[in-house]
């Protein structure tokens, strides 16, 4: 019975937290390719998105579109994408599993 119980509230648990996962973004490609498309880093010097504060990165992103942070490659991979573009992808890093220290 205590099995059960127990296998009963994995079961439940599993599902609330897929119900709670992002969808993966359709713009993620231009990202992935140097931050990881779980925002962990492939590039030496690129910074790992995984775990970051929603409004962090969503003013980050924003401010690479607009100028404000001025880095080419960010305002070239930015430009193109809608405002709710750079929401989802926002919400897909900060949703990802932190990168330990």
């Amino acid at each position: 019975m205590a099995t059960l119980a127990a296998l009963s509230l994995l079961v439940f648990t599993t599902a609330a937290a897929a119900a709670q996962a992002p969808a993966k973004p359709v713009r993620l490609g231009l990202c992935a390719a140097c931050h990881g498309e779980n925002g962990r880093a492939v590039q030496p010097g690129t910074p790992h998105l995984a775990g970051q504060d929603l409004d962090y990165l969503k003013s980050a992103l924003a401010a690479y579109r607009s100028g404000a942070r001025d880095v080419p490659l960010m305002r070239t991979a930015t430009g193109a994408l809608s405002s709710a573009e750079l929401d989802e992808l926002a919400v897909w890093f900060a949703a990802q599993s932190p990168v330990p220290p």
